[in-house]
């Protein structure tokens, strides 16, 4: 784990690795109330009894904005800023869903810090490469960029 002072500390560590979450299983249930709460019933989701005859390995996959909404818990404790007021998320860049997260899939993310800069106010633009990795498989699950305004106790 990064820990730093305060958010202008990490103006020195672009291209700083933080390392990897723990792996989390993607499991019918989280599947399912993902569906529940976006709307999206597509059966390559939540019909486990089709997928078995037309899906690959006969398994249900993951929702890509699922693995995108589990970001927060996928990065773990890899960064901590003592003396931060708030964080704030302000965006998503280059979003790729590079393979499917299928039911019983575990998955971790890897995060790297992309860019640093400080903006008016001692406000500091975080920007952190996060790849979301399938354990036993080569391909990423999704590759993306995000965004955060990282505002410091004054």
């Amino acid at each position: 784990m990064l820990v730093v002072s305060k958010p202008a500390d990490l103006l020195s560590h672009i291209n700083y690795d933080l390392g990897h979450g723990d792996w989390i299983l993607v499991d019918q249930r989280k599947i399912d109330e993902f569906a529940s709460i976006s709307g999206d019933h597509q059966w390559i989701h939540v019909d486990t009894k089709r997928a078995v005859n037309e899906m690959p390995d006969g398994k249900t996959i993951a929702h890509g904005l699922l693995t995108l909404c589990m970001s927060a818990a996928l990065a773990g404790n890899v960064l901590k800023i003592e003396q931060l007021r708030q964080s704030i998320n302000y965006g998503i860049d280059k979003v790729r869903f590079t393979s499917p997260v299928k039911v019983g899939n575990r998955i971790r993310m890897n995060s790297v810090i992309e860019d640093v800069t400080e903006r008016d106010g001692g406000v500091i633009y975080l920007k952190i490469k996060r790849t979301v990795e399938i354990e036993n498989e080569d391909r990423p699950a999704m590759i993306a960029s995000t965004i955060s305004l990282l505002y410091p106790i004054n």
